[in-house]
């Protein structure tokens, strides 16, 4: 069955939509809660995640009146902010205090917008809980999506990401059979054009720099890898059962193509609008009805000139790793992300080059058994020993991660 098939049940919703938003205090946590105020109508915040920002959870918490919320850092549940909380709101805490959230009776929709391996365990338990899962935490596909996939129902899994919320409105109502290719669209980051030897001196500022979205640090140090497109054609490769060489990487400098689907007549369909999430987290949310626009309009007759190029995967290596791991399949995929998080953060702090993610990234991989993926408990298993291992190649103390 098609996952764009059977949408009744969400399309005929009399009350509002019932949400939980896991890494509420990030780039995109913050902006669905802006969506959720412009449509305070059919939309209900039930639930809300931090890590530790205690002081953002209290105020959204009494301003959206939820009745749920956890901190993940068991240490900052009882910061002295936190009884300002609305009255009869339960507090939850710990690492798998998201589960919790994701599992509530009273939650209809889990928006994940928890960053790296640690949405994992949530998005799953989300589906298989039946809840709609909105997600902007690829990892939850790239790593577990050999696990999750074959749970998920038609119009449970709705990508949050604007690459892929784009295939995702260009393939509805068509059959997978007449997809030729997926043209998954990519800004280039902000060195694109650059050389090997121009990118051994850039620096984490540099790569924080990106020339069209806001987001949150560690996805924009992805962008300027091209790591963070090479998660997203894995991701497209479950999302809509397409062979990874199926994906093809175009690069898109003004980010106002956000993906194209060419079918098998040579026809293309592309996802055009403006550079702001708010966009795609909405449709997420409204699927398959479509809501007034949280954003201003384009004027596309003042718009610049839509350009195309070729995403360079020999200067941006990370790129080809990641569709190699793809490729390999089974258990390569999370110690590759388990890898890539680990360089990247190193790289943020200043323990490491911007190449030396890439080349943390590649040794990993040349040193991992591909196993089938089994189950969660493996996946953490080989997740913590590539971030060791990873963590050793770059002579990093034990706790760093």
């Amino acid at each position: 069955m098609s996952i764009f098939e059977d949408t009744a049940p969400r399309a005929s919703r009399r009350r509002p939509l019932r949400i939980a938003v896991l890494g509420a205090s990030g780039s995109i946590g913050t902006q669905t809660l802006d969506v959720c105020r412009k449509h305070s109508d059919k939309i209900k915040v039930v639930a809300l995640s931090v890590r530790r920002s205690t002081n953002f959870l209290v105020s959204a918490a009494r301003e959206f009146g939820v009745t749920h919320v956890a901190v993940t850092e068991d240490e900052h549940a009882n910061d002295s902010v936190m009884e300002d909380l609305p009255a009869g709101c339960e507090v939850h805490s710990g690492y798998d205090s998201i589960v919790d959230l994701a599992c509530l009776d009273e939650v209809d929709c889990v928006v994940s917008a928890v960053v790296g391996f640690a949405g994992i365990k949530a998005g799953y338990a989300a589906i298989q809980a039946g809840k709609v899962l909105a997600y902007a935490n690829k990892e939850t596909i790239v790593v577990a999506g050999d696990l999750l996939m074959p749970l998920v129902k038609p119009g449970q899994l709705i990508p949050v990401d604007s690459e892929h919320s784009a295939i995702y409105q260009c393939l509805v109502g068509e059959r997978a059979s007449d997809v030729h290719c997926i043209w998954l669209t990519c800004s280039g980051g902000p060195f694109y054009g650059m050389s090997r030897g121009e990118l051994a001196g850039v620096t984490a500022a540099d790569a924080l720099k990106h020339p069209t979205w806001k987001m949150g640090p560690k996805i924009t140090i992805d962008s300027a890898t091209l790591m963070n497109k090479g998660l997203e054609v894995l991701e497209a490769h479950h999302l809509f059962d397409v062979p990874i060489d199926k994906v093809r990487v175009l690069v898109q400098r003004q980010s106002r193509i956000h993906s194209m689907v060419e079918f098998a007549d040579g026809v293309v369909k592309a996802q055009m609008g403006p550079s702001d999430m708010r966009i795609p987290i909405q449709y997420a949310l409204s699927y398959p009805q479509r809501w007034e626009s949280p954003v201003q309009r384009m004027d596309y007759c003042k718009e610049p000139p839509i350009s195309f190029g070729e995403a360079d995967e020999e200067t941006f290596a990370c790129l080809a790793l990641a569709k190699e791991a793809g490729c390999l399949g089974g258990t390569m995929p999370c110690a590759m992300n388990a890898a890539n998080e680990v360089a990247n953060k190193a790289f943020r702090l200043g323990a490491c080059g911007f190449l030396d993610i890439e080349n943390t990234v590649r040794r990993v991989m040349s040193s991992t058994q591909v196993e089938p993926v089994e189950g969660i408990e493996q996946l953490v298993y080989i997740d913590a020993e590539a971030r060791q291992r990873a963590r050793r190649l770059l002579g990093l103390d034990k706790g760093e991660s």
